[in-house]
């Protein structure tokens, strides 16, 4: 089955269960599903119910599709994403955005955990990315390009919509909260990446580095839809400070941060909707 008719399949199953689809989608990352919890459901899906969805496996992603209010405001959030280093296909791992594409969503908001590169950052920041580094990551577009997606050849310029940042930005501040900003970079995982590595993102320009958000981000744009991204710094990156990095301080700082993500989201939600 072509990536077309999988999308396809997979937005007429969710349109029998969620008759009135909102124009705003949420990702929850990594240790971030609590803002999840605290929407009001309308319906939930399980991921393994929606024909051609892959499966997580990822500690801190419980697999639920949910469409609610938050803010009193209706939207669909995603708890839980899929990454490559699970052993997913590119087209699996984006497979969700070119749904969304089918259902009309108009706003796309990605958040994840991210490991700190900029050493002015702290683990418990909430960073706006503005771009992206994608190196290390594979195309979705490559291939045959089907034009009900979108042209062959998307411009990335501004890949994240400055109209959505200036909404973010705002919303931070009448939260009372430091919203940092800066350049994600993209790396496969699931390894954390070396000192060297992480030496060589800094050089280039990258403020944080995790293993998602970027496929996602790529196929959005392609899609025409819009995009704002946001990460949780869990941790500095491998070399910054003198100690291992582990799955457990990302889930645990995600935690942490809950509440103040969770003010921040329904802000976003209260103003772009």
């Amino acid at each position: 089955m072509d990536i077309y008719k999988r999308a396809e399949t997979a937005a007429e199953f969710i349109k029998t269960k969620i008759a009135d689809i909102p124009d705003t989608a949420i990702v929850l990352g990594s240790g971030l599903g609590a803002f999840g919890d605290s929407i009001e459901p309308e319906t939930e899906i399980p991921y393994c119910d929606i024909p051609s969805f892959p499966a997580v496996t990822v500690a801190g992603h419980s697999g639920m599709l949910v469409c609610g209010k938050a803010s009193g405001k209706r939207i669909i959030a995603m708890k839980g994403r899929f990454h490559a280093y699970e052993g997913h296909t590119i087209d699996d791992v984006t497979l969700y955005v070119r749904v969304f594409r089918l259902l009309g969503i108009k706003n796309l908001i990605l958040t994840n955990a991210a490991g700190a590169i900029n050493t002015s950052f702290r683990p418990g920041d909430l960073m706006l990315i503005t771009d992206h580094l994608s190196f290390f990551c594979d195309s979705p577009l490559f291939g045959k390009n089907d034009e009900r997606f979108g042209s062959r050849f998307p411009a990335m310029g501004e890949a994240y919509d400055k109209e959505l940042q200036s909404i973010a930005v705002e919303a931070a501040k009448n939260c009372e909260l430091t919203l940092r900003q800066g350049v994600y970079a993209y790396s496969k995982g699931p390894m954390y990446e070396t000192p060297a590595e992480i030496r060589a993102l800094r050089i280039l320009g990258a403020d944080a580095c995790g293993m998602s958000t970027v496929p996602e981000v790529i196929v959005a744009v392609h899609c025409g839809i819009k995009v704002l991204g946001l990460s949780c710094l869990t941790n500095m990156a491998a070399g910054i400070l003198d100690k291992p990095l582990c799955h457990e301080e990302v889930i645990e700082t995600g935690k942490a941060s809950e509440q103040k993500f969770k003010n921040l989201m329904n802000k976003i939600c209260e103003k772009l909707i």
